[in-house]
């Protein structure tokens, strides 16, 4: 540990320059006294660090001391001090990690590449996360990893609705996939590659059986294959009557597909409302969803949406009757 940090240490001096021991104790979460410590061993390793104290002192390298990270342009500078830890990093525990290999890239570039940094990200930012998207909870994700890295199959317990139907299977973790910072699981079962939703799984078990991985299963192939299908054969269409008022807002409450069909030429009724079929993933996600636009909009098919989102009305108008 002390080594990761001695090394975190000099990039750090390497890629800013002078700086305080409070702000290396601040950088790398330890005490001043532990920065002094540090300074110690890197002067006694023969590294020409120097520590000044009093108005304008610090801790700093002397100006050869440098590394040169040969061959990027401007212009691949820039694109690399854009990056920010992706939420997804965070949530596999790698953020500490990806942000120390970042700096270690910032140390070995020259002076003058190195200087794009500040200017850099004080002029673009980059934000993968949607509005309003709150972050998913993914207790089982350690489990999961473990059981990729081991080639272990898992049993897995999987919420599909919001009264916590469960199902529990067995799984062959194939892989994971974060798309638009929510996470996938790829698993095997019964021979077929399956896909759900990590946030879905409340319980995940490794198991002592290995299984062979398909030497023919490739990940990214697998996975813009299966998007590509998800997309253009959704699992549940529902055809609606959308009142005019409601169309501008209509991504919001039922998705980014219906963003596009709200935005196509349609001929409206004698009413003024307009006949979508609208994709979901399934029946449940339909019900939740349109539940959230009241009567701005009407049901026509299927009968069992129909029927489903009349019940979850009664039940709510008296479940507030008592």
């Amino acid at each position: 540990m002390r080594a990761d940090r001695l090394l975190s240490l000099l990039m750090l001096l390497q890629s800013r320059g002078q700086m305080s021991a409070q702000e290396l104790a601040d950088e790398l979460e330890v005490s001043e006294r532990t920065i002094y410590r540090d300074i110690t061993a890197l002067s006694s390793s023969g590294v020409p660090v120097y520590a000044s104290r009093g108005p304008g002192g610090g801790v700093r390298l002397i100006e050869e001391y440098r590394t040169t990270l040969t061959g990027l342009t401007p212009d691949e500078t820039r694109a690399l001090f854009m990056m920010n830890i992706p939420a997804p990093l965070t949530q596999l525990g790698m953020d500490e990690t990806f942000k120390t290999a970042l700096l270690k890239l910032s140390a070995a570039l020259p002076d003058t590449r190195r200087a794009e940094e500040l200017r850099t990200r004080q002029r673009i930012h980059l934000d993968s996360s949607w509005w309003f998207q709150s972050e998913q909870q993914v207790p089982c994700m350690s489990t999961l990893q473990q059981a990729l890295w081991q080639d272990k199959r898992l049993h897995i317990e999987v919420r599909w609705d919001f009264f916590n139907t469960k199902l529990e299977q067995i799984a062959e973790p194939y892989g994971l996939v974060a798309k638009a910072n929510v996470w996938y699981l790829v698993y095997g079962r019964e021979g077929n590659p399956h896909v759900v939703r990590v946030s879905q799984i409340i319980e995940a078990k490794l198991l002592n059986e290995t299984f062979i991985r398909p030497a023919e299963f490739d990940l990214v192939e697998f996975w813009e294959s299966w998007c590509e299908k998800y997309e253009s054969n959704p699992p549940f269409i529902a055809r609606v009557r959308v009142a005019p008022e409601a169309l501008p807002m209509l991504a919001e409450y039922v998705g980014d597909r219906a963003r596009g069909l709200a935005s196509q030429t349609h001929i409206p009724d004698s009413d003024g409302w307009v006949t979508l079929d609208l994709p979901f993933e399934s029946l449940i996600a339909a019900r939740s969803r349109l539940l959230g636009l009241g009567r701005a909009v009407e049901v026509l098919e299927p009968e069992s949406l129909r029927k489903s989102l009349i019940d979850f009305a009664e039940q709510i108008v008296e479940f507030y009757k008592k």
